[in-house]
């Protein structure tokens, strides 16, 4: 994201300092968030159509999804606005070259250097909680509206506004007066704010109510098919390591969750959200 002095965004300065400090390159194969992985790219199944087509990863950090999507055979290009994930995803393309992304740049959500109307597909994994005001949300929501063809579809991944007190209760966090803080902001307004500079207590950002996601998506124009979660409460789970590498348990959790996606009074339990919406005609 470009630079600027507003306080509507996580600085460009803040945003390089955390995630210097957090390696989101491993994340997604490391504990819960491998769950975090398989679930995302399962949902996004559902939607593709076959190659060819074109998608857009703004907020693409590293290139995880970038290079699953490339090496599935689609046109990629990936967009973030921290230069080391950039110069990440330029690596990891460059490890897979018969299958690789078709361009990494910096970038900003809200001014997206695509055409009109030239993505079949945009994963927007980063923008909704790197950005801290709804309207800068919905300008950047607009900008994937205008990059999608007509009847494109838009993977939008959210915080849970629930994310923070879920996880000091079970990692033992809420020990701590100043994490305590941060919780109790997040449930007021979804305003998180690290004061402490622990690093695994995330960064500026903002966490969403599943129906204040829903609202936003639609209000930039777009039909909100559903919002689902992603982890659930299988992200809790005391023995996650044990079952996940049992085939016959992950598979187990994996067909658990999906009973229970549609059912909106559990939406709460999961760490992140999944929006599914389409460009209307």
């Amino acid at each position: 994201m470009k630079k600027s002095s507003s306080s509507k965004k996580t600085s460009d300065h803040e945003l390089d300092h955390y995630y210097q400090s957090f390696d989101e390159e491993s994340r997604l194969f490391k504990g819960t968030s491998k769950l975090e992985l398989a679930r995302t790219q399962e949902i996004i199944q559902r939607y593709l159509t076959p190659p060819p087509a074109v998608i857009y990863d703004v907020g693409g950090a590293a290139g995880v999804y970038s290079c699953w999507l490339a090496g599935l055979g689609y046109e990629v290009h990936l967009v973030d606005p921290v230069p080391s994930h950039v110069e990440k995803a330029i690596r990891a393309s460059q490890r897979q070259p018969h299958v690789p992304i078709k361009s990494c740049r910096v970038g900003d959500a809200r001014h997206l250097d695509f055409p009109d109307l030239s993505a079949d597909f945009v994963l927007f994994f980063g923008p909704m909680y790197h950005l801290n005001e709804r309207t800068e949300r919905l300008c950047a929501l607009q900008e994937a509206n205008r990059i999608l063809k007509t009847g494109g579809i838009l993977f939008v991944a959210a915080i849970s506004r629930f994310a923070s007190i879920l996880d000091g209760l079970f990692s033992g966090f809420l020990d701590d007066p100043q994490f305590e803080k941060i919780v109790k902001q997040d449930l007021r307004d979804g305003q998180h704010r690290n004061p402490t500079d622990h690093p695994f207590y995330f960064t500026t950002g903002f966490f969403h109510h599943p129906k204040d996601l829903k609202a936003e998506i639609e209000d930039a124009g777009f039909q909100c098919e559903k919002v689902l979660p992603v982890e659930g409460l299988g992200g809790f789970l005391p023995d996650f390591e044990t079952r996940w590498e049992d085939l016959r348990k992950r598979n187990q959790l994996l067909e658990a969750l999906s009973w229970v996606e549609d059912e909106p009074s559990l939406l709460g339990t999961s760490q992140h959200l999944l929006a599914i919406a389409h460009k209307k005609s």
